[in-house]
């Protein structure tokens, strides 16, 4: 398709440049998916459905991957429909206000199990919730990252909307942490682990479900001023098997794909990492819920100094090198204690140490991961005017949600390949801190680690392939204004001629 026959529906928004209120309302969503990513995360959910609800870790495994699996295959139906919605709220806003009550209500009883429930009947009432929080995250997200190439065009300001984005999701998820853990799962005389104790995550539940609507209902009012700038889809009659072309051909860009098969390696290995985390911070380091639940939120340092270093980087050595420098330090970083405990060069657990090392070593992994997670958002909204000019078509849902699906997808099968290796070295369920052989609990790290450091290397890797530059994207820009300037001139001839608007076809 010649994209200057259709470049009206390509040609990028001009609005009035953002303001800092504006920029703080857009990122306030993302505590909303903080929490649903700490909450959902392997680490939480994962070891609460096996170890404190007690389903079968395998069956826990399968749930997860199912749930996400699920979601994965409704994300660019989420996509492709937000990005030909029309209404008086836009495209993207009427999705965000819908999900803001779903993710509300279905996180609130995802928690909040009847106490009959038991076996398949409780699995099955798990595996339903899980699916209903996972679809309300889509039709908020998806949307609201949408959003971005839009309000920001600009190559490098785009990154910074990102860092207000990432910002935030380190922000809900570390303050959901510290109340998890310091709060609502301390250790005390009635639980001897806090972790076990299942009153404590319902009543995470109600402060989750809380955070969540508000911050969604925050985001959408403070963004919806800006419905006026943003793109409006033609008038079209749109075909089955049109809608499908239109998406082979949106997922058919060279540096989409080299985005998605690095969160295909990636995915895998953060569900994996995810889903052992609180076996390994619990019965590797022995650390109590409390220390967990500082080690946590020292991500947030991470967030903020992150906010000032990925634009910077980003502008000084081009997103893509930035990116894999950023990503390559903290796989080296995040694996370094666990490696070094096993060969013996880490203090005993117990000393005051061990918590100084692992703190400081969590704020680089969070400040290096989540700059580079900042960048590489940034670089697939690069990719939507790239799209514009093969396609003639902005599809800024249907891109971002095809870049969540296989993280999604393939973080299920992490979070299954973390049951297997649970299954794998018979860890013992319910088991109390203390009672864990340290040869089994060595055996998982063996099993781990190499595995991980693989998965995590490829998704590196490939992102050499990826091409889209400052200079590239500015080429783009400068097709599409070019091509609605063609199109705005033949449409003037063609009224100044007598041919209706109407008949015109897009």
């Amino acid at each position: 398709m010649d994209a200057l026959t259709t470049a009206p529906a390509a040609a990028p928004p001009l609005g009035p440049r953002l303001g800092l209120l504006t920029k703080l309302s857009y990122g306030t969503g993302s505590l909303a998916i903080g929490v649903g990513f700490y909450a959902l995360s392997g680490s939480v959910l994962q070891y609460y459905l096996n170890q404190v609800v007690r389903l079968p870790a395998l069956l826990v495994g399968t749930a997860l991957a199912a749930s996400l699996t699920v979601d994965a295959m409704i994300d660019p139906l989420v996509g492709q429909w937000s990005d030909n919605f029309r209404s008086r709220l836009g495209r993207r806003h009427p999705f965000m206000y819908v999900a803001a009550l779903l993710a509300a209500v279905s996180f609130y009883f995802l928690w909040h199990a009847p106490a009959a429930l038991s076996g398949n009947a409780l699995l099955a009432y798990m595996l339903a919730l899980l699916i209903a929080v996972r679809i309300s995250g889509s039709l908020y997200e998806i949307p609201s990252n949408a959003l971005m190439p839009e309000l920001a065009p600009d190559y490098d300001q785009r990154t910074v909307l990102s860092s207000f984005r990432f910002f935030f999701f380190v922000v809900g998820a570390a303050v959901l942490s510290v109340l998890l853990n310091n709060v609502f799962l301390r250790k005390d005389a009635a639980h001897p682990l806090g972790l076990l104790n299942r009153d404590g995550y319902a009543q995470f539940a109600v402060v989750g479900a809380l955070v969540a609507f508000s911050a969604m209902i925050v985001s959408c009012i403070g963004t919806q001023n800006r419905i006026a700038h943003l793109h409006a889809p033609p008038r079209r009659s749109v075909t089955l098997a049109m809608t499908w072309r239109e998406i082979r051909a949106t997922l058919g860009n060279p540096s989409l794909l080299v985005l998605l098969a690095s969160g295909l390696f990636g995915g895998v290995a953060a569900g994996m990492r995810g889903g052992l985390d609180n076996y390994f911070y619990t019965h590797f380091w022995m650390l109590k819920p409390q220390q967990i639940g500082v080690l946590i939120p020292l991500g947030l340092v991470g967030s903020v100094v992150s906010v000032f270093v990925a634009p910077v980087l980003s502008r000084r050595l081009g997103k893509k090198m930035t990116m894999i420098a950023l990503f390559t330090g903290s796989t080296i970083s995040s694996l370094a204690p666990i490696t070094l405990k096993l060969v013996g060069l880490m203090p005993p657990n117990g000393s005051p140490w061990v918590m100084v090392i692992l703190g400081l070593d969590a704020v680089l992994v969070a400040t290096l991961a989540i700059s580079g997670f900042i960048i590489i958002i940034s670089m697939v909204a690069d990719v939507v005017e790239d799209n514009a000019v093969k396609t003639g078509r902005r599809a800024e849902g249907l891109l971002f949600a095809t870049q969540g699906l296989l993280p999604k997808f393939t973080a299920g099968i992490g979070a299954f390949l973390a049951g297997a290796l649970v299954s794998a070295v018979h860890f013992p369920t319910h088991a109390l801190q203390g009672t864990v052989p340290t040869a089994l609990m060595r055996h998982l790290v063996l099993l781990f680690l190499p595995g991980y450091a693989v998965l995590v290397g490829l998704s590196i890797v490939v992102l050499i392939f990826y091409r889209i530059d400052k200079d590239a994207h500015e080429r783009n820009l400068e097709q599409l204004r070019q091509a609605a300037a063609l199109a705005d001139a033949a449409l003037t001839t063609q009224s100044e001629a007598g041919v209706s608007p109407l008949n015109r076809t897009v």
